[in-house]
């Protein structure tokens, strides 16, 4: 992934720029030309994240995690299942339009608030002396406080757009209900909802389904009908999306990740364990949810645009908002169902 130049409170415009060593994840091969971002797109990916069909990364583009998200609200709404933006679909979606694809916000100081991490520990056991597997920089920051990547967030204002207190930046129209937060929930929890903007008014799950075919998580509440949907990573060949019937064992916000080689066919049995201090960059995100498989899990990632894209090992990732939400749909006992 390419690393971002730090905004250090807001002095430094945003931008990219190659990663110092260590800084960040491996460099991928170059991905070829996206198309342009469309408004009207992202508009249409903003009000199914705000209905909580989520396409993943709001990036106003079409792609295989829009199409999903369109399917789910579509089968949810009864209308004819295309996957598309059809008439039929935009007509439904336009009692929504008071949501609207973008909105100006003006930066405040804890939208700018670290701590930030850089450069980025490559090594599990340098990252357990951290105090937090925090994000890199306030632009990472701010992306996943709307639902989207740093490159869309310089998409919609510009390179020379600067990141600091009282300045107007654009943003996707992520606008969620204010409060609504349990009572039990602690404040660190709490903090780190509002970071993704995520809001406490979430439909009540009786059971959840993972499709390995459609990478989608759903939710289906106590009538029996789908609430919400989800993109998400399932698995791998060599570590499989584990089918069958099983429960959720409980939430874990904010958890430290227990670092075992001995789990990773990919890591040498030989590199010692670590214990990682919780963070939205820790493998598992913001949050873990148990199952009662051992080893298993549904969580977050600190890679949201690899959702439904890469392999995971075996576990049920979303991205750290999605997760974050889903967490306050399921409780200790919720059937989790995973299918081909």
């Amino acid at each position: 992934m390419r690393a971002l130049i730090f905004a250090a409170m807001g002095v430094t415009a945003l931008g990219f720029g190659l990663p110092a060593a260590g800084q960040g994840a491996p460099q991928s091969k170059p991905a070829a030309a996206k198309p342009a971002l469309d408004r009207d797109v992202l508009h249409v990916q903003v009000i199914l994240d705000h209905l909580g069909f989520s396409p993943g990364i709001l990036d106003g583009r079409e792609g295989q995690s829009l199409t999903a998200a369109l399917r789910g609200y579509q089968i949810s709404r009864q209308l004819p299942v295309t996957g598309k933006i059809d008439q039929r679909t935009l007509e439904s979606l336009h009692e929504h339009r008071a949501v609207r694809p973008t909105r100006i916000v003006r930066l405040t100081p804890e939208m700018l608030a670290g701590p930030f991490i850089r450069p980025w520990p490559k090594e599990p056991q340098a990252q357990a002396k951290l105090k937090t597997m925090g994000y890199r920089s306030a632009i990472e920051k701010l992306a996943e406080m709307f639902h989207t990547t740093p490159q869309v967030l310089i998409e919609l204002n510009s390179p020379e757009t600067r990141l600091a207190v009282g300045v107007p930046v654009q943003f996707p129209g992520v606008n969620p209900a204010a409060g609504g937060y349990p009572a039990d929930i602690k404040p660190e929890w709490r903090k780190t909802l509002a970071d993704l903007n995520v809001g406490g008014a979430q439909p009540k799950a009786a059971r959840i389904v993972v499709d390995k075919s459609d990478k989608v998580l759903r939710v289906f509440g106590k009538d029996g009908k789908l609430a919400a949907q989800f993109s998400v990573t399932t698995g791998s060949t060599k570590d499989p999306l584990p089918i069958g019937s099983w429960k959720i064992n409980g939430v874990s916000p904010n958890p430290d990740f227990h670092y075992n080689p001995k789990l990773f066919w990919d890591v040498s049995d030989k590199k010692p364990d670590a214990l990682l201090p919780p963070g939205p960059n820790s493998p598992v995100g913001v949050v873990w949810i148990d199952l009662n498989k051992e080893h298993y899990g549904i969580h977050g990632t600190p890679e949201p645009q690899t959702i439904g894209r890469t392999e995971s090992h075996g576990c049920i990732r979303l991205t750290n908002w999605d997760a974050a939400r889903l967490a306050l749909m399921v409780d200790a006992g919720t059937t989790a169902v995973f299918q081909e």
